[in-house]
């Protein structure tokens, strides 16, 4: 910093090395876009309302409250600002500079000042109540005066006052006078509004001064110390069991997401008009995972986050949830590298998986997928819980019952002015964690410092590769047709076991059953008999029980004795016996079927309804061609196109930073260019240049003089002390009509600065 301080913000810009003023535009990207002319437009950025509102909202209770010492100290030094603050010193040292990075403080002549629109949204904002101390008397008011006044009050009249003041600065009077004086006060709120203890905001409201608020807290802005970290309750756990069970939940949500993608490929879900998941597709698909829909939900979620399932057309031209072409492309990965992506989307992801099933404050039930399922605030929330529970040491993990309010309380303190969703969304976070894999047992595993931390994604899958076990490619076969996986199979290896037999139980071993539809599954897709034996005696470290062998060849001869072509359908087979089988089914009734030959039925019934009919009557048919030929093959997989906006995250950042680098080599070349300009008074301006001319005269609180015109087009000069500048509106106060007027920043044609 200068020694003298600087006359304005953007002079202090001007001054910064571009290394500070990256830091700027990335802790506050709206400023960057787009790119401002120089320091004074800047400067003039910073200060609207809408920036200063995200900027307040990235702070810590701390920073807010050195906020409040400096908006009712005003003019003061960092000395006296420091014994305002509740805190330790150097904490305090520390929030200013970090509040001056952000452009949120800037060092004048006569110490550090915020901005002057700070107060305005310290006092509006969310999170308001921080300290009750954003209002300064009208003015100055010196504390041996107050605590005089203080000394004159009734109790009642100081139990009022204490009151008002606990309850964030702020009340209503009622039905007491705001004009009286301290003799005719008849009611305690009179006591305090005749003593300016209590000070008129309109609407009936009063405010409690700040100075006031000072001496009732013996000088500081807040009883409490404002630098007292929450902390978190801890239980012991081992890093090696947290991570263990991390990994196994890593490993199930990668399984789950390829089998439910892989089901989706052939019998894809319809997409909602509203874009959504229809709550019957999810219920489905709970049952298909053997999971909760709450956890299906997410990993819906996830998978749509990482690109991997998106709208597309169905076989039918509907539109319909498919998985997309980069799902061919992820399943060839390793399951650590596979997990990679989908925690990466997730840790990223603003989606709101938690809210599906419940319903909106219309009473409208939150769909999965919904395009409006989404939070501004969840990433910051979700980044926020796992940081701070990755600070935990080592062999420690959140205790149970308290450990999640306590976790709510740390992240309040760290966003004060966060929405009151807060305590559900760091609930969110840390089961979504757990299904996930990222955490388990109330600890975050070590494997993940690549996405909490800062550390490399490449060690994190080798890492988590370490402890997933070793992909498996045999199974044991048993006499009671099922085969026991030991572990997890091969991907190639598992798709066709689940061609050819049911999932009968999941876990460290999977039991596949084998049964004649399961067996006639894999035929329906061209296998035969041969096949089917030469696989499953491949494939099984035990012997082939015979039960398993008659099986097969027991379906396979029944499989086609049954043709079905198209009449509008005929059933054809050389066994007549079979076709009386089914033309007497007690179920055939509603087929429409009709003999014509011993060994020939038609039906009215189409060909895709009949066979799956068929089927369920415990048929096998197949399809014969026009030429007589057997039609047999797998269903299509159905595939999207993979979303546009899925870039690799390094990318993304290399485009940020080069973003940054450019406004900054932006704002330099302005600045060259503004210094280099003859300096006259009056010359014309663009809307940009008026607005940041202006609010550069409201933080130095100097007289300009506009050249303004008006509705007719006439055009005149006026001296005015600007107050705000917002909305493309000037308030000011204008010394001709001795009055606030208001004023269109966009017909201001010049603005001056006055001699004094």
């Amino acid at each position: 910093m200068s020694a003298e301080g600087f006359r304005t913000l953007a002079d202090q810009l001007r001054s910064w090395p571009d290394a500070r003023l990256s830091r700027l535009l990335l802790a506050r990207p709206d400023l960057a876009t787009p790119a401002p002319h120089d320091s004074g437009q800047l400067a003039s950025r910073a200060a609207t309302r809408s920036s200063l509102l995200r900027a307040l909202d990235q702070l810590t209770r701390l920073e807010l409250c050195v906020l409040d010492a400096l908006v009712v100290a005003g003019q003061t030094t960092r000395a006296e600002l420091v014994s305002l603050v509740h805190a330790d010193p150097a904490a305090t040292t520390a929030a200013l500079e970090h509040l001056t990075d952000l452009a949120l403080v800037w060092d004048s002549p006569t110490g550090p000042r915020v901005l002057s629109g700070v107060a305005e949204g310290l006092a509006g904002g969310p999170g308001a109540g921080v300290s009750g101390l954003r209002t300064r008397s009208p003015e100055p008011v010196d504390p041996a005066v107050v605590a005089a006044r203080l000394a004159e009050l009734s109790a009642p009249a100081r139990t009022l006052l204490e009151h008002v003041l606990d309850h964030g600065g702020e009340a209503t009077t009622g039905t007491s006078r705001h004009t009286v004086t301290a003799a005719e006060a008849a009611t305690p709120a009179e006591e305090l509004l005749a003593r300016r203890l209590l000070v008129p905001r309109g609407g009936g409201s009063v405010v409690l001064p700040g100075e006031v608020g000072l001496v009732l807290r013996g000088g500081r802005t807040t009883t409490e110390p404002v630098d007292d970290v929450p902390a978190l309750p801890t239980t012991e756990r081992s890093a090696a069991m947290v991570d263990k069970v991390a990994a196994g939940a890593a490993f199930e949500a990668v399984r789950r997401v390829e089998l439910l993608l892989d089901h989706w490929g052939t019998q894809p879900p319809a997409a909602l008009r509203s874009g959504g998941l229809g709550v019957r597709d999810l219920r489905a698909a709970s049952a298909l995972l053997h999971v909760d829909e709450p956890t299906t939900a997410l990993l819906v979620e996830t998978a749509s986050a990482a690109g991997l399932l998106a709208t597309g057309q169905g076989a039918e031209g509907e539109a319909a949830w498919l998985p997309t072409d980069e799902l061919d492309r992820w399943s060839t990965r390793s399951p650590a590298e596979r997990w990679w992506v989908l925690a990466r989307a997730w840790w990223d992801s603003a989606r709101l998986p938690g809210l599906v099933g419940t319903r909106d404050p219309a009473g409208k039930t939150w769909n999965a997928l919904a395009p409006e399922l989404a939070g501004v605030h969840q990433v910051e929330t979700r980044h926020l819980t796992l940081r701070e529970l990755a600070a935990v040491p080592a062999g420690e993990v959140l205790a149970s019952g308290t450990g999640l309010p306590a976790l709510v309380a740390r992240v309040a303190w760290l966003r004060p002015r966060r929405p009151r969703t807060r305590a559900d969304q760091v609930a969110w976070a840390l089961s979504e964690a757990e299904a996930l894999g990222v955490a388990g047992l109330g600890g975050v595993a070590s494997y993940v410092a690549g996405l909490v931390g800062d550390g490399d994604g490449a060690a994190a899958v080798a890492a988590l590769d370490a402890l997933m076990p070793p992909p498996v490619d045999h199974v044991l076969l048993q006499a009671d047709l099922t085969a026991v996986a030991p572990g997890p199979l091969e991907s190639t290896l598992a798709k066709r076991l689940q061609l050819l037999a049911d999932v009968e139980s999941r876990g460290g071993a999977t039991v596949y059953r084998f049964t004649s539809s399961s067996v006639r599954r894999a035929l329906d897709t061209g296998w035969s008999a041969v096949e089917v034996h030469d696989f499953i005696s491949s494939v099984s470290r035990t012997p082939v029980p015979q039960p398993l062998s008659y099986l097969v060849d027991d379906t396979a001869r029944t499989f086609g004795s049954i043709r079905v072509g198209h009449a509008e359908a005929f059933l054809r087979a050389d066994d007549e016996a079979a076709l009386s089988e089914v033309l007497h089914h007690p179920k055939a009734a509603s087929l429409g079927l009709r003999r014509i030959a011993p060994t020939v039925l038609v039906s009215a019934t189409p060909l895709d309804v009949l066979l799956p009919r068929l089927r369920e009557l415990g048929a096998a048919p197949v399809v014969e061609g026009p030429d007589g030929t057997v039609r047999v093959a797998r269903p299509d997989q159905l595939r999207a196109r993979t979303p546009r906006d899925r870039r690799p995250e390094g990318l993304r950042a290399a485009r940020g930073s080069a973003t940054v680098a450019a406004v900054v080599t932006a704002v330099r070349a302005g600045d060259r260019a503004a210094s280099s300009r003859p300096a006259g008074a009056g010359q014309a301006l663009s809307p940009s240049g008026s607005l940041a001319a202006l609010r550069e005269a409201v933080e130095t609180g100097a007289s300009v003089l506009i050249g303004y015109v008006d509705n007719h087009g006439t055009r005149s000069e006026r001296v005015v002390d600007p107050r705000s500048v917002e909305g493309g509106t000037l308030t000011a106060h204008d010394h001709r009509a001795d009055d606030l007027r208001s004023f269109a920043v966009h017909r201001i044609t010049s603005v001056a600065p006055v001699s004094p």
